[in-house]
C-alpha cells in the first residue's frame, strides 16, 4: 500500500470512527423527564435524584473511557479469584489459545503432509475430516469435561480441535497444490523424501499453511470466549460473563473492545509472517 493510499485509507477511519462515537454518545444521552410526584425512594431507583434527569440503560463514550483508564492503570492487580486485572485474564486466555493452537500445529501440518502428498490417503481420510470438520468446537465440551475432568484442560481440548481442521484443510491443499515441474527437478536430483519436503514442498506451500493457520488463530481467539464462559474460573470470557453477572455494562464493553483488540492484533501478526514468506517473482 503506497503513503498516498495509507493516508487516505487512514482519514476514512479516523472520520468513521468519529461518526460512531457520536452516535454512540448521542444515543445514550440521559433522557430528561420530570420527577414531580415521585418519591424520593423512586427517583433515586430511577437514577432520576437530584433532577429530572435518568441515565440511559447503556453507559457511553465518557463513561466507558474512564473504565478503560481505570482498568489499564493497573492490569495485573489480584484480590482474589473473582477480582483479577485485565492482564492476568487475558493471559490466561491467551494461554489456552497458544497451547490449543500449537498442538494442533503439532497434528495437522504433518498430518496434512501426508494428505496432500499421497492420493490415498487423501481418499482414506476425507470422510473422516467432513464429519468431524462441522461440529461446533463447544458442542466438544460436555465430552471433554467428562473424561479430563478439568475445566482448563478442557478449554485447551476444545481449541485444539477448533484449530486443527483449518491448518489441516490448508496445509493438505497448499502441499497439492506444489508445482509438478519442482518436484520433478527435485526427483531428477535424486532429493531424500525428507529434504524435498523441507527445502521444496514447505517453502512453496508455506503462504497456504500460515493462511490456514491465521484462519484457525481467528476461530480459536473467538471460541475461548464462549468456552471460558462455560467453564468458568479464569480468563477474558469469564470476565465478561463475571461482569455481566455483576451488572456492569462498562466492563462488559470494555472487555468486548479488549478482546477486539487483541483478536485484530493477533490477526495483523500473522498477515505480517505471511507477507514474510509469501513467494514474490
Amino acid at each position: 500500500m503506497n503513503a498516498s493510499l495509507l493516508l487516505r485509507s487512514s482519514a476514512v477511519s479516523l472520520l468513521l470512527l468519529v461518526v460512531m462515537l457520536f452516535v454512540w454518545h448521542a444515543t445514550t444521552l440521559p433522557e430528561t423527564a420530570s420527577t414531580e410526584g415521585m418519591s424520593d425512594e423512586y427517583a433515586a431507583l430511577m437514577g432520576m435524584a437530584g433532577g429530572g434527569a435518568a441515565k440511559a440503560g447503556l453507559p457511553g463514550p465518557a463513561d466507558v473511557g474512564a473504565t478503560i483508564w481505570e482498568k489499564l492503570s493497573d492490569p495485573f492487580y489480584d484480590n482474589g479469584p473473582n477480582d483479577k486485572g485485565i492482564g492476568i485474564q487475558l493471559g490466561y486466555s491467551l494461554a489456552r489459545v497458544l497451547s490449543g493452537f500449537f498442538l494442533a500445529a503439532l497434528v495437522a501440518i504433518p498430518l496434512g503432509f501426508v494428505v496432500g502428498m499421497s492420493p490415498v490417503m487423501r481418499g482414506a481420510l476425507d470422510p473422516f475430516i467432513q464429519v468431524l470438520k462441522p461440529i461446533s468446537p463447544l458442542a466438544w465440551m460436555p465430552l471433554a469435561l467428562y473424561i479430563i475432568k478439568d475445566s482448563s484442560v478442557s478449554a485447551v481440548f476444545v481449541i485444539f480441535i477448533c484449530s486443527l481442521w483449518p491448518m489441516l484443510i490448508n496445509t493438505a491443499h497448499g502441499v497439492a497444490s506444489v508445482k509438478r515441474d519442482w518436484l520433478n527437478v527435485a526427483q531428477t536430483l535424486e532429493v531424500g523424501a525428507l529434504r524435498k519436503a523441507f527445502l521444496v514442498i514447505l517453502p512453496a506451500a508455506a503462504p497456504t499453511i500460515l493462511t490456514g493457520m491465521r484462519i484457525s488463530m481467528g476461530i480459536a481467539w473467538l471460541v475461548i470466549v464462549a468456552a471460558e464462559m462455560l467453564v468458568g474460573g479464569t480468563g477474558i470470557g469469564y470476565f465478561v460473563w463475571n461482569e455481566w453477572n455483576n451488572l456492569s455494562l462498562n466492563n462488559v464493553i470494555f472487555a468486548i473492545l479488549t478482546i477486539g483488540v487483541v483478536g485484530m492484533a493477533l490477526d495483523l501478526m500473522f498477515g505480517w509472517v505471511q507477507r514474510l514468506v509469501a513467494y514474490r517473482e
